[in-house]
Parts: C-alpha cells; structure tokens; sequence
C-alpha cells in the first residue's frame, strides 16, 4: 500500500480515475487484519492498488468524507466519493466489491 497523508490525500482525492483510500488506525486491530487483506491482494495482482490513510491525522477529511468508522475502504472519482465499505469479511469479499475499481 501507498502511504499517505492529509496533503496528498487531499491532491489524490480529486483526480479524475478510481483511487482507493484505506482508511485506518494504528490502534485498531480490525484495521491490521483488514490491511493484511489487501496487502495480499496487491501481492497476488503485483501492484499497489491501494492508498493508505492513518485517521487520527486526517479528522477533517474523516468528517468531510462522512467516514463514521474504520476500517474503510473509500473509493473516489473525480474528487467525490463513489463507493465505500466497512466490513472485510475475507480476501474474495474484497475483490467482489472493490473488483470494479482494481482494474
């Protein structure tokens, strides 16, 4: 995953293709099982797929975007958001419902 912060996140939101943002917490071990996940995902398709975002510093982006809790994956296009998730059930829920943006 692509760490980043407050700044890039504000720069990444608003370009014109699918981005993914991983929103989490360090403090959070829903958040370290569900990166885990993804981390997997990226090693099997061989590419960073995903954008990592730490929540305790970026609050103001938390409240903008309505994220209510993490973990999240949100997806943004366009500098809107598109579609989001809170559950990680396992790795083939994730490709199904992020499958659309991966490609």
């Amino acid at each position: 995953m692509i760490e980043i912060n407050r700044e890039n996140a504000q720069f990444l939101i608003k370009k014109k293709d699918y981005h993914i943002v991983f929103v989490n917490s360090p403090f959070c071990g829903t958040c370290k099982v569900a990166g885990r996940m993804l981390e997997y995902i990226e090693e099997t398709m061989g590419d960073k797929k995903f954008y990592e975002l730490n929540a305790t510093l970026a609050p103001d982006l938390m409240q903008q975007y309505e994220i209510t809790s993490v973990p999240c994956l949100i997806v943004f296009k366009n500098g809107e958001p598109v579609d989001r998730m809170y559950t990680f059930h396992s790795v083939p829920y994730v490709l199904k419902e992020m499958g659309p943006y991966l490609v």
